[in-house]
């Protein structure tokens, strides 16, 4: 009986019985796929009166998909598949082999044959096994080039080997090496697509003589160089141009600035590349700009026409081919031509009409990302954004969606496009990133890098910083998960990114056993009652056994005896059927009942959320049997930690511990998956400064985009001209930015995300000058005299009052005329004196004064 692919992750065991026929549903695992396999034992091997012990499943992690290994108290998973023919032992496990021997028994214990190699041979199998394994052919392999100018370009050889021939067997990896090489002196294609409406004017002013500077310098790096010129603006339509009747032959009128411009266009392809450089400076001399009414430029329609009309552009296959993208705006992209009333998706045909101008500019809507990416790599086509320094994000961003695009800053004036273009030719030629194309969904690639410095970086298709003519090598590692419904084949393609060299990989399935070819209907061997093949027998329609020698049917008490378990026990557990001595067991809708007596089965096992063993195990018995990583009664507590390691690499942010795979926060304050949030706890503020700095300033730490999104998507950032905070739940931060303080709150949201608001501009104080600070120093000591001058003299007049207030309370007090004054002395003082003296003999009496 064939087997069935089902969706089932579960895994079966049974152990066989012999004469007569059980189906079964056993539920087998293939690789990184499940299949469900409605298995007819036939009855092939004998039965064994005792029951034998269900083994106990270990899981082993490997790249891909989850593996079993066999020991001495683990799960043989070969023989607990119960795989009943040689293609289903295929399919359990890469490491299971068939013996096809007839009478591969043992005396001692129910042998399977289907097991691992090494046990089959200890069981006397040996030169009888069925055991294919995968291999790999190297169809074509020319050796690498050294140079690329000077020979033919079909002798120029980049990849080696550039064919291989793959045979697989399902979940057997197998590998082989690829060498990449970056050959000297390549030819270059250069494809120069400007930007021309009108805030491009002076940028077209200083491009006149771009094509011979720029072919010196190319010069340089390749003798074969060839150069190439196109313009646009974009879709002559409104509202993206400006379409009203005085505007159609000239949009500028009105416009003070510029009164004079050309109608505006999508895309005008101006100059096949060429190695005349003169023609190329002589079209541009021809340009004018044009003007067009919305900011976004049509530049994406142009960029798909230049890469799908290879005939008209130019490109050769033997070069390499760059495609210069000059504008100073954002480009329009998928579903803005409904604005338009452009409902039909582009279609990345050419539709260069014969005066090479894009014909569908007013029919199509604009180019996806995908579409882009898809007909640049299909073209190996290098796109070069050079843009202005305040469109840089924006087109950083586009190069991590379509693969093999750089990006570089473009001044206003385009005076530096030849230093642009040459760098980002060096950066092109510096880096190796192999692609694959057309890969089958039941194949599965792992890629390990060996670049320059001779280490091995597992998982890593690219390698970097190489110099012209280094040779880097990659390890291909191929393993299919299942095989094709039929027997077919496919092929994919392995390609360097902008390289036209592939290395083509044919792919075939080795699922079929040799020994099936050799089958035998009606074989003696099978009583006549069936077909014998690869050493046992499928019996026909009505017919059991491992010789297909009982009929359906047949009952007794003797075959009764072999389907108890135990005496006194019911017939096949209650579960099943007992014929030709082997238990027939019932069809359960809850999964597979299964062994000897149909003791087991694979459902009554513990369930977690509904979810038998969590899913993270398979149900054995009624015992679950946990995969690798995983422990518990029902499988749910998971060992692996990964999911509890924080984008700053410490476990639970250093704010808890991982328990069953999940953080439990013991840090007050602390939530989220991997405690992240915490309002309340220090240094909060300087991470969220990280996510602001490179978020809004693209500076700080996380200032790489790609960090920035992975440790910063949930962060919501709102800018603001005054910062509120009289929200008690908000936290204010601040940290110094160039003598300046920047401050920001962050609001932690119940969805898990942080609300943070800044400021749009630091807080600022400007600094005194030193004349300011003379003049206030002596303003100072002048002010500071006044006032003690002031004092001095209400120090004195109140002394003077209170004095002139005492001599008045002491005149008024003395006793004396007021008329004279007490202190004054005349200067002149009298005496009288007593004296006679006698004159003319008289005498007299007096005083002399």
């Amino acid at each position: 009986m064939s087997a069935s692919p089902a969706a089932s992750g579960e895994e079966g065991a049974h152990s066989s019985c012999a004469c007569g026929c059980i189906c079964v549903r056993a539920r087998v695992r293939v690789s990184a796929h499940a299949v469900r396999l409605c298995l007819c034992l036939s009855g092939r091997l004998h039965v064994h009166p005792q029951r034998q012990p269900v083994p106990v499943p270990v899981p082993v992690r490997g790249p891909g998909c989850a593996r079993w290994s066999r020991s001495g108290r683990g799960l043989n998973l070969c023989t607990s598949g119960s795989a009943t023919s040689c293609e289903e032992c295929l399919l359990i496990h890469p490491k299971c082999a068939w013996c096809s021997k007839e009478d591969f028994s043992s005396t001692k214990s129910i042998t399977s044959r289907c097991d691992f190699l090494q046990n089959l041979v200890a069981n006397g199998c040996a030169g009888a096994i069925e055991n294919p394994s995968s291999s790999i052919s190297v169809v074509r392999n020319v050796p690498l080039s050294s140079k690329g100018s000077g020979q033919s370009h079909l002798d120029v050889t980049q990849i080696t080997p550039q064919k291989v021939a793959l045979n697989l067997r399902p979940g057997d990896r197998t590998s082989f090496r690829v060498q990449v090489r970056q050959v000297e002196d390549y030819p270059v294609d250069l494809y120069y697509l400007m930007d021309l409406s009108l805030s491009m004017n002076d940028d077209l002013d200083n491009i006149r003589n771009l094509g011979t500077k720029l072919a010196e310098e190319m010069r340089k790096l390749t003798s074969n160089f060839r150069l190439g010129f196109g313009s646009f603006v974009d879709k002559n339509i409104s509202p993206f141009s400006y379409t009203a009747p005085r505007y159609q032959n000239n949009p500028c009128i009105g416009y003070k600035l510029f009164p004079s411009c050309v109608p505006s266009f999508g895309f005008r392809h101006l100059l096949s590349l060429t190695d005349k450089v003169d023609r190329f400076n002589e079209e541009v001399q021809k340009q004018k700009v044009s003007r067009n009414r919305d900011a976004p430029e049509g530049g994406f329609d142009a960029i798909l026409q230049a890469a799908v009309c290879k005939e008209k552009i130019g490109w050769r296959k033997e070069a390499s081919h760059l495609l210069v993208f000059t504008t100073d705006d954002v480009p329009h992209i998928a579903l803005d031509g409904k604005l338009g009333g452009l409902v039909q998706p582009h279609d990345g045909q050419c539709h260069l009409n014969e005066a090479n101008e894009y014909s569908a500019s007013s029919q199509l809507d604009y180019p996806s990302l995908a579409l882009l990416g898809e007909k640049l790599a299909e073209n190996n086509i290098h796109l070069i954004f050079a843009v202005t320094k305040s469109h840089y994000i924006l087109y950083k961003n586009f190069t991590t969606l379509i693969p093999g695009t750089t990006v570089e800053i473009l001044h206003k004036d385009s005076k530096n496009i030849i230093e642009l273009i040459v760098k980002a030719y060096n950066s092109i030629r510096s880096k190796v990133e192999l692609t694959v194309w057309d890969s089958p969904e039941d194949i599965g690639l792992s890629f390990t890098a060996t670049c320059q410095d001779g280490l091995s970086y597992p998982g890593l298709r690219k390698c970097g910083d190489l110099k012209i003519g280094d040779t880097v090598s990659f390890e291909v590692a191929v393993e299919a998960r299942s095989c094709p419904a039929e027997d077919a084949s496919h092929s994919f393609t392995i390609k360097p990114a902008g390289f036209r060299d592939t290395l083509e990989v044919a792919v075939s399935y080795s699922c079929q056993c040799g020994c099936t070819g050799r089958a035998a209907p009606a074989s003696a061997k099978c009583s006549g009652n069936g077909t014998y093949a690869c050493g046992l027998c499928e019996c026909e329609p009505g017919y059991l056994g491992a010789r297909c020698e009982c009929q359906e049917g047949a009952m007794g008490e003797l075959h009764h005896a072999l389907c108890r378990e135990a005496e006194g026990k019911p017939l096949c557990s209650g579960r099943g059927e007992c014929s030709c001595n082997q238990c027939q067991c019932y069809e359960s809708e809850f999964g597979n009942i299964y062994g000897p007596f149909c003791e087991c089965d694979d459902f009554s096992c513990a369930r977690y959320k509904g979810v038998l063993c969590s899913g993270h195990g398979e149900c054995h018995c009624g015992e679950c049997k946990c995969h690798a990583g995983y422990i518990g009664d029902n499988c749910n507590c998971s060992t692996e930690t990964d999911s509890c390691v924080s984008s700053d690499g410490q476990m639970c942010s250093g704010r808890g511990a991982c328990v069953c795979g999940k953080c439990q926060c013991t840090e007050p304050g602390a939530f989220g998956e991997t405690c992240e949030k915490c309002p309340t706890c220090p240094g909060v503020c300087s991470t969220k400064r990280d996510c602001i700095e490179c978020k809004l300033f693209n500076s700080g730490r996380l200032a790489d985009n790609q960090t920035c999104q992975k440790h910063c998507k949930d962060e919501i950032i709102t800018t603001v001209d005054v910062l509120e905070t009289d929200d008690p739940n908000a936290i204010l931060c601040a940290y110094p930015v160039n003598n300046c303080v920047m401050k920001f709150t962050y609001l932690e949201l119940p969805s898990g995300k942080s609300n943070l608001t800044v400021l749009k501009e630091p807080a600022c104080s400007s600094a005194p000058s030193a004349v300011t600070i003379v003049l206030a120093v002596i303003g100072s000591v002048v002010l500071i005299g006044i006032i003690l001058l002031a004092l001095w003299k209400l120090l004195v007049t109140i002394h003077d009052r209170r004095e002139f207030d005492r001599f008045q309370s002491e005149r008024s007090r003395a006793r004396y005329e007021m008329a004279s004054n007490p202190l004054y002395r005349k200067p002149i003082s009298t005496h009288n004196v007593e004296f006679t003296f006698n004159k003319l003999n008289k005498s007299y009496n007096g005083t002399v004064d």
